[in-house]
């Protein structure tokens, strides 16, 4: 018992002090060698990599108690519907809500469309305003702007400064009394920009207005308090917080989730029907029709707990570490970087650029030295407009990576500026 206990205050002090190579041989992932190197993963705002125990639990699913939710009194669906269940727990622990208040969706695209039309296509009329920001990711502005041409609301926006960051000076009349819903990112996924999405709620708020915050990007770094926010929904993804990928969460106060209609029409979404009528389930369940993506959903909790062991503050201190040795040395070496120039503003996605080298043309020679990047619009083509660019190489961090991952980055900058000049 007592060398029980030694192992799990070890096991603490690792994940509670160390970061980057410590946690490395916990991803089955690295390794692996790419173009005979050492894998030096560098996409994370896209999605991460996923520890043992988040892929032993996926397996363990289909190994042990593979059958569907809600529906059976036998005992491997019971197995399953429990924990399935003992997911949504784990993940209303982790924003500080009621396990009511989540609903499982396929990705944070999803869970911000079941808002777009689950509300507001029931509350706004042709008179109202939708306000977004110019920063937002294509899941969080195509939607609104299908929704905008269906009713007919205006469809405004929080500028975006030169430096990255929203321009909200005059947010008392952006936010007036037309507005119905304020929908934004935390970060942005392009410019790191850390937004304050507290203040902005609070003055939705005193308008009547609702408020849906994008945290695909933010959840994985910094500690969420949905009450703390005090935000009305809140959309994110398993997939860039160590989990598998096609699960989404979207959060909802239950009053609202109540009134809200369901998108999807089917099985377990259901209280009763005929042929002629129907009436559904309670929430969260009557916004998950038919059979959900189960064994995923069931991993994700792995990947919670894993993240439950971490210390948010020392994580964010060593990340603030590695994004400024990376904006320095991308700076000295003559790259052009989007976004807050202070460390402290952002999170660990730095965006840059060559006036030389494109942006495609970097990614592949960094992947020939084993560095994992991405390259493109970003699924922000109107941010990229905004700024003059049509793509950007993009880095971006995540608890696993250290200061040799980012010299070994800039190292391979430097072969990129000896081929093209």
């Amino acid at each position: 018992m007592k060398q029980d206990i030694a192992l799990l205050k070890r096991d603490h002090y690792k994940y509670d002090n160390h970061f980057g190579s410590d946690l490395r041989s916990d991803f089955p992932i690295f390794s692996r060698k790419i173009h005979g190197k050492k894998l030096v993963y560098l996409d994370n705002a896209a999605t991460t990599q996923k520890p043992e125990s988040v892929i032993e639990a996926l397996s363990k699913y289909y190994k042990r108690f593979n059958a569907n939710i809600h529906r059976g009194i036998h005992k491997l669906a019971e197995e399953a519907t429990t924990a399935y269940e003992e997911t949504r727990k784990a993940v209303a622990n982790f924003i500080n809500t009621d396990e009511k208040n989540i609903v499982f969706a396929r990705n944070a695209t999803e869970s911000i469309n079941l808002v777009v039309l689950g509300w507001a296509s029931n509350h706004t009329t042709r008179e109202d305003e939708i306000l977004i920001t110019e920063m937002e990711h294509h899941s969080n502005l195509v939607p609104w702007i299908m929704l905008s041409k269906k009713i007919g609301f205006k469809l405004r926006y929080i500028p975006v400064t030169d430096e990255g960051e929203l321009n909200i000076s005059n947010i008392d009349n952006l936010i007036n009394e037309k507005t119905k819903l304020v929908s934004l990112t935390h970060v942005s996924n392009v410019l790191g920009t850390i937004n304050p999405v507290k203040q902005i709620t609070a003055a939705a708020h005193k308008v009547g207005a609702k408020v849906l915050i994008d945290a695909a990007q933010s959840i994985p770094h910094l500690k969420i308090d949905v009450k703390e926010i005090g935000c009305d929904f809140m959309a994110f993804s398993a997939h860039k917080m160590l989990g598998p990928t096609g699960v989404g969460v979207l959060y909802g106060k239950t009053e609202i989730l109540q009134e809200m209609q369901p998108v999807y029409g089917g099985g377990e979404m259901i209280e009763r029907v005929t042929y002629e009528d129907a009436t559904y389930n309670e929430i969260p369940w009557r916004f998950e029709a038919g059979t959900q993506n189960i064994a995923d959903v069931i991993a994700f909790k792995s990947a919670l707990e894993y993240l439950q062991k971490i210390n948010y503050e020392k994580a964010r201190q060593h990340e603030l570490k590695l994004i400024k040795h990376t904006m320095e040395g991308l700076n000295k070496l003559g790259f052009k970087i989007l976004g807050p120039t202070e460390s402290s503003e952002r999170i660990g996605v730095i965006s840059f650029m060559d006036d030389v080298a494109h942006p495609h043309d970097i990614a592949t020679i960094l992947d020939q030295h084993g560095v994992a990047i991405r390259a493109g619009h970003h699924c922000a083509q109107p941010l990229m407009r905004k700024f003059g660019v049509n793509a950007t190489a993009r880095a971006s961090f995540y608890i696993y990576n250290d200061m040799d991952d980012v010299d070994t980055l800039l190292e391979s900058l430097k072969e990129v500026r000896k081929y093209f000049e």
